[in-house]
């Protein structure tokens, strides 16, 4: 591919080096208020006592909590730093900060290898401060991993080093099984390549369309063995191939509807193109090109008539065959969580952001005069999308919400432990879990927890029901949703949401109260976001404690 060019000079190990502890250095400082936080939602739920039970016995299987069958990479890689450190958040957080910093570095390779090193350092930039990838980067979940495996791979491939490609896919199918698609995307745009080059090889060489071999094509699927294997270990060792039966009920049985692969196909596009402000991107690089396509003919004519030299092959920017393949890969991960996936988390398509960022930067490092402005402009809604909720619902792992949300979750439970622990507690996961396992970080001593599902009208009526088995409840917004909004409602998406994507929506806090005969004790509410420790009149739960209370969901 004309992409493989000999433009890497610069790119050698002790310069990628370099620029990696750059990376690192300023990401981490630009993360230094989180690090200490204690572990949020799916960390807490999954990934953390994951990575803590093969900590503590060697086994890549969980035993704390249900396993999902998530490959074991990543969690190897947080036990691996808390053996050589310590079990702590800093380190946790540290530890994913270095993997997010390897593909940044990456991402830098890749953008000097198929444009220039402006809009390598612009991509690097965008993509760091991008709200989804810049929360991530410090979380630990299999994102920002599979973002930098993938980041290696094509770097590598479009650098011609196969072998070190397929160890890289290989590595990013252990770390997230979803980059199969990745992979998936390689072999079929090499196999197109063969297939042009057979039939049509005047063509197929006009183009630079990549000239692979039967053998060469079929070697990605050699990479995806790796995951193979991992799949029969777990299969051997729990009976269940894919997690366990719910887990994958709600991630791909339930998602195989039409309607809801059409309504998921935008959002993953609108998550690719448009989440958080990267709209602003997307729409002054289409009005660049567009203007830029307008006037072409025009300006072609002019430089052909002056006699000027044309551009080389950096000036021309990315080269149509690589627009295709990252077009091509972009799309397979749009198709492939269009098809699975039970939440449209906006961190799934994390490893396809730098390849549309870099793109949209080439676009107007090209054609944009001052385009530098345009980028700062650009960096600039990234950071206000980072500190400001839209006027629409997001997950608050998104930006900087999340943040809010611990910190609250930490009040609470230090507040619930210090004045209601010898009490059940009736709450909903997350929260469930902050009380029951002080490892999270949230309570020092394991609490008794009434589980419900969230904090709807139907699960608090439930809960009214059976008075008797909890002393305290701590309520929380499990959604945030804007105090205001620029956008009508509309009952069809609601009820599609609804259906779909387990939308609900939360009772206010004096509500809850009402409905199950309280007082709201203690409060804390911003941007959205709430929670509340509700008393329960005592006269009413007496029964509780003649009978020991209870540690499972309330029945209807």
């Amino acid at each position: 591919m004309r992409s493989s060019r000999s433009r890497s000079a610069g790119c050698g190990f002790l310069h990628s080096a370099a620029v990696f502890a750059l990376i690192f250095a300023a990401l981490w400082l630009a993360h230094l208020p989180l690090l200490r936080l204690p572990y949020f939602w799916d960390e807490a739920g999954y990934f953390i006592p994951a990575a803590r039970d093969l900590l503590l016995t060697g086994e890549l299987i969980p035993r704390t909590t249900l396993s999902n069958a998530h490959p074991p990479l990543v969690m190897m890689w947080l036990a691996l730093c808390w053996k050589l450190a310590a079990f702590a958040p800093i380190v946790t957080r540290t530890a994913m900060l270095l993997v997010a910093a390897a593909g940044l570095t990456a991402l830098w390779r890749l953008g000097r290898l198929v444009s220039t090193p402006g809009a390598a350092v612009a991509a690097v930039l965008l993509t760091a401060l991008s709200p989804t990838v810049f929360i991530q980067s410090a979380m630990a979940h299999l994102d920002i991993a599979a973002f930098a495996l993938v980041l290696w791979m094509l770097d590598s491939y479009l650098r011609g080093k196969r072998l070190q490609a397929l160890l890289f896919a290989a590595l990013a199918a252990v770390a997230k099984e979803t980059t199969l698609a990745v992979t998936l995307a390689l072999a079929a745009f090499e196999l197109a390549g063969w297939a042009a080059h057979h039939w049509r090889p005047a063509w197929a060489s006009r183009r630079h369309l990549p000239r692979a071999t039967l053998a060469q094509c079929g070697s990605w699927l050699a990479a995806l063995l790796p995951l193979a294997g991992w799949y029969a270990y777990h299969l051997h060792r729990t009976g269940h191939l894919l997690g366990n039966p719910d887990y994958l009920r709600y991630n791909v049985g339930a998602t195989l509807n039409p309607w809801r692969i059409g309504i998921a196909a935008i959002m993953r596009l609108w998550h690719a193109t448009g989440y958080m402000n990267l709209f602003v991107l997307t729409a002054a690089a289409l009005l660049v090109a567009w203007s830029a396509r307008r006037s072409s003919p025009l300006a072609e004519a002019s430089a052909d008539g002056a006699g000027e030299a044309k551009p080389d092959d950096a000036a021309r920017g990315i080269s149509p065959e690589v627009t295709c393949l990252f077009t091509l890969v972009v799309l397979a991960q749009v198709a492939e969580f269009s098809l699975v996936g039970g939440a449209l988390l906006a961190r799934y398509m994390i490893p396809a952001l730098p390849f549309v960022i870099l793109l949209w930067v080439d676009v107007l490092r090209r054609h944009a005069p001052g385009w530098r402005w345009w980028i700062a402009g650009c960096a600039a809604a990234f950071l206000a999308a980072l500190f400001f909720n839209p006027p629409w619902s997001i997950a608050p792992e998104d930006n900087l919400s999340w943040a809010r949300f611990v910190r609250m979750h930490q009040e609470a439970a230090h507040y619930v432990e210090q004045h209601h622990a010898a009490e059940p507690i009736l709450t909903a996961w997350p929260a469930s879990d902050e009380l029951t396992r002080p490892f999270l970080g949230y309570v020092s001593r394991p609490l008794t927890v009434v589980a419900v599902e969230n904090f709807t009208a139907g699960e608090v009526l439930r809960a009214a029901r059976q008075p008797e088995s909890y002393g305290t409840v701590l309520a929380f917004s499990t959604k945030l949703e804007p105090s205001r909004t620029l956008l009508p409602q509309i009952p069809a998406w609601s009820r599609a949401q609804t259906r779909y994507f387990d939308y609900h929506r939360d009772l206010p806090p004096e509500a809850i109260a009402a409905m199950l005969g309280g007082r709201i004790e203690w409060q804390q509410s911003v941007a959205g976001e709430w929670v509340a420790v509700i008393a329960i009149d005592r006269a009413r739960n007496a029964g509780w404690r003649r009978r020991g209370g209870c540690h499972g969901k309330p029945k209807a």
